[in-house]
């Protein structure tokens, strides 16, 4: 499975949630999840299992957020090293970052 076959699922409970990507070919789940404080969304923890690293589904997540973010209108806190290194290689979403 191509990452481009990989969609990601929303889930939303107001206060916090999570960007999954279901991963049938290494049977495991892909997950960045965030609590929303103060009006920003801050990214705690991003897991892609061991079997299915290296094929840029972390940044898929994060780019879900993002897209989120931009029409949505929220700002990012990113708590996790992960989504901390994304936004550092991403200068154009310095506008996004809490």
């Amino acid at each position: 499975m191509g990452t481009a076959e990989i969609e990601i699922e929303r889930h939303d409970r107001v206060t916090h949630g999570d960007y999954v990507a279901q991963l049938p070919d290494v049977n495991g789940t892909a997950k960045l999840s965030w609590t929303m404080r103060e009006g920003v969304r801050h990214a705690e923890h991003t897991f892609v299992p061991t079997a299915a690293r290296g094929r840029n589904i972390a940044a898929r997540l994060v780019e879900a957020l993002v897209s989120d973010a931009r029409s949505q209108g929220f700002k990012i806190a990113p708590n996790c090293s992960y989504v901390e290194r994304y936004f550092d290689r991403h200068e154009g979403l310095a506008d996004l970052r809490a």
